[in-house]
């Protein structure tokens, strides 16, 4: 899934990415919690993302315990590529380049974040009515 010739991250290659997600990656993505965590954690550029992880991982959570459906398929594809794609350390930029390991990651998170705006302040809003911690 995530090898690309080339290193330009657009819009685009993160939505043809996401439309290519199965359940096995969102299973993936879901065992791998800690791990995709510790590495947003100890990112400096992708720490931004610390809470925003903890919403969408408790998004995904959810919605494999069938607690939460009213999420799009595109959305909990779009969190799980996002997820998957931190994990990988020889993505298209290798994380252990210093300075611009973690450009791509940022890239791809924040165009995946477009795709699933809206469906995590519904989430939210539920976790909320629900009288539940996101």
């Amino acid at each position: 899934m995530f090898n690309r010739k080339s290193t330009n991250i657009d819009e685009k290659y993160v939505e043809e990415k996401v439309a290519k997600v199965d359940e096995g990656d969102v299973e993936l993505a879901a065992k791998n919690q800690q791990e995709i965590s510790d590495k947003i954690l100890n990112a400096n550029a992708l720490k931004k993302y610390t809470e925003l992880g903890k919403v969408m991982f408790g998004m995904l959570q959810d919605y494999r315990k069938g607690i939460y459906k009213d999420v799009p398929w595109f959305t909990i594809a779009a969190i799980a590529f996002a997820l998957l794609y931190v994990l990988n350390p020889l993505d298209m930029v290798p994380d252990f380049i210093p300075g611009i390991g973690y450009v791509d990651d940022f890239a791809v998170l924040t165009f995946s974040l477009r795709f699933m705006e809206t469906d995590l302040h519904k989430y939210l809003d539920w976790k909320l009515e629900e009288g539940e911690e996101a």
